[in-house]
């Protein structure tokens, strides 16, 4: 049974097409009926059984039902449009498709309209002869439903793992490998994640996700995709033409990604619908974190510090000169940015910074003008004044800093996450009883005047409770976030020795803002008072001698006090 055309005044075979599927949400018991291998066999025998000889498979694997943005199904339509295939087979009608609305569409009007002959050979439809025909809409509507379930299945399966504290991504990060023993455990794969590594370093010396691009494409580093091919076809990707080219988005991808610190990030997204396969991306409130997943490449303090510093982004002069405290700096009586002011006609000595209100005296501030080395002159001052004392006194720093952060001692800390917990609990509370009073309401029990007061009441007690748990929320993650500032910074400090000049990574880790004062010249010399202001730690005054001593007695009266930042 061969269906033939004209082409140019000669006689031409259409093609008959078999089609496949099989996507990675079928059930295990139909695998191995559902195969490709198998659907292709079953396919293969009917067609030279009923005497289809110009046959040709399209095949699409792994993909779902519910959508018809297949490769092969819309190479396989294409040339259907060009009238190149007279027939189409497939096993059953769920291969073809799981969206009654298309396959309905499909099937009963573009087929018929192109003189394309429809099989399905399982429920026995023939287009040509009618048969199965009038129960396809019934099939195709099953099949639809069987679709929605599954999806059900699939997403009651990921709230379960979630709920036990299981990782339910199945894409493992650029930087990590599969474990060999146990295919769900991650591993670090290390030449990756010494990529990952510098890309984390690079961010921390000041450069931005374009500028690290550039650089490891000009170091001749493979981009994910092509390191991914060239260690096993298995997970090949499409891989560009230059091997080694680096997307901007790429690295900012790989900046964002907390699985880099060893733990689990569920729930980052969603579909629509099973239909629907368009991702949404959840807020980050609704993440669940799950801690030492796997062993980290990145610590949770770098982490955190990289992402802070992303905020503030630093745009170099039209010189491309920049300097080290760029996104850093900020007037102290405005609180606006000042602006890092270069120019090709300008030395090294006279590049500087001014408020960004000043607007050459038509503005709303002071310029508040100091000179780039001379602000990178007392900044190296300071730093290296406090890694002395953090390296000679650590316990009387960290005493020091609790009594300045005794707001958020523990009993305060432990308060406010019972705040929060009892707060969302009551707001939950305040729902179902929302609901009862709506329920009360149409039935009669509750009159509309009592209905519209209670109603207003709960609503007015929801809505200050959202607002004080968001707070209390906010101020938690605040005081985490210090706490894993801190960490990184006492490292930092323990490490430095002597130094000789700033980096932009010392900067970067050390530095949270600094505020410039305007000059004072009432001394008949002009003087500028320069706020600095460290990660996690603030403006901090050394010590005298007199003092340090006083301290430790201190602290050895109060040892109590201490454990707060143990």
């Amino acid at each position: 049974m061969t269906t033939a055309t004209k082409i140019n005044g000669q006689t031409e075979e259409k093609i008959t097409a078999l089609y496949c599927r099989l996507s990675v949400d079928d059930d295990n018991k139909d695998e191995e009926s559902n195969s490709i291998t198998n659907q292709k066999q079953i396919l293969s025998d009917y067609a030279k059984k009923n005497g289809y000889a110009n046959t040709m498979f399209f095949v699409d694997d792994g993909i779902s039902g519910t959508t018809f943005q297949r490769p092969n199904f819309m190479r396989m339509e294409r040339m259907a449009e060009n009238g190149e295939i007279g027939t189409i087979i497939v096993k059953d009608l769920s291969r073809f498709g799981r969206e009654q609305v298309e396959m309905g569409r499909l099937t009963q009007v573009v087929y018929p309209s192109l003189g394309i002959r429809f099989i399905a050979i399982q429920e026995r439809v023939d287009t040509l002869t009618g048969d199965g025909v009038e129960m396809m809409p019934f099939h195709n509507i099953f099949n639809e439903w069987y679709a929605a379930q599954t999806s059900k299945k699939i997403r009651a399966v990921w709230q379960s793992k979630a709920e036990h504290g299981e990782r339910i991504a199945s894409i493992v990060p650029y930087g990590y490998k599969k474990s060999e023993d146990n295919p769900k455990q991650w591993v670090i794969d290390e030449p990756a994640a010494q990529t990952v590594r510098k890309i984390f370093a690079l961010c921390l010396a000041g450069k931005g996700p374009m500028q690290i691009a550039r650089q490891l494409e000009e170091e001749k580093i493979l981009s994910p995709a092509a390191y991914f091919e060239s260690i096993s076809r298995k997970h090949a990707q499409k891989v560009p033409k230059n091997p080694c080219g680096w997307e901007q988005a790429t690295v900012g991808y790989i900046l964002e990604n907390r699985q880099y610190t060893g733990c689990a990030v569920n729930f980052k997204s969603t579909t629509v619908s099973y239909k629907v396969h368009k991702r949404i991306q959840h807020s980050e409130e609704d993440y669940q974190i799950i801690p030492d997943m796997q062993e980290a490449i990145i610590s949770e303090e770098q982490w955190l510090r990289v992402q802070e510093l992303r905020k503030h982004k630093r745009r170099p002069t039209k010189t491309g000169r920049t300097s080290l405290f760029s996104g850093l700096l900020y007037c102290y009586d405005c609180k606006s940015k000042m602006h890092f002011v270069a120019a090709k006609s300008m030395k090294r000595k006279q590049e500087h910074f001014r408020c960004s209100q000043y607007k050459s005296g038509r503005g709303n501030c002071a310029m508040h003008y100091i000179r780039d080395i001379v602000l990178e002159q007392l900044v190296l001052e300071a730093v290296s004044d406090l890694s002395d004392f953090v390296r000679c006194y650590e316990p009387v720093f960290l005493y020091l800093l609790a009594k300045k952060n005794n707001a958020m001692r523990q009993k305060k800390y432990q308060k406010l996450q019972q705040a929060v917990e009892n707060g969302t609990k009551r707001i939950a509370e305040i729902d179902r009883l929302i609901e009862k009073v709506f329920e009360q309401n149409a039935g009669g029990i509750l009159s509309d005047e009592r209905f519209a007061k209670m109603l207003q009441n709960y609503e007015k007690e929801q809505k200050a409770l959202t607002q004080e748990v968001e707070e209390n929320r906010q101020t938690l993650q605040n005081a985490e976030q210090r706490v894993m500032d801190l960490r990184l910074v006492l490292r930092t400090l323990r490490e430095m020795t002597d130094i000789k000049e700033l980096t932009p990574t010392l900067v970067n880790s050390l530095i949270e803002r600094i505020e410039v004062h305007n000059s004072d010249k009432s001394s008949g010399h002009s003087h500028v008072k320069v706020d600095i202001y460290f990660t996690a730690v603030g403006m901090i005054d050394i010590p005298t001698e007199k003092e340090i001593l006083a301290t430790m007695e201190e602290i050895r009266n109060n040892p109590q006090d201490f454990k707060f930042v143990a």
